[in-house]
């Protein structure tokens, strides 16, 4: 599974959908779905991580699990 595709999957169980976390943290319409084939800087993973209230290492454990 992408980065993307995991901060998906924990936005979700959030009640949040990928737009309102790029919305809700300043970020263009489109820019969370990019990491589904490139890897995010740690700055702004560990700012989608705080926001959803998980740690970084859970989204990359998550998105390594499925491969």
């Amino acid at each position: 599974m992408s980065v993307y595709t995991a901060v998906k999957k924990v936005a979700y169980k959030n009640g949040k959908s990928i737009y309102r976390v790029e919305k809700d943290l300043g970020m263009t319409n489109g820019y969370i779905s990019k990491w589904n084939k490139s890897m995010p800087g740690a700055d702004k993973l560990q700012l989608v991580a705080d926001y959803l209230g998980v740690t970084t290492q859970y989204i990359l454990h998550l998105a390594k699990e499925d491969k």
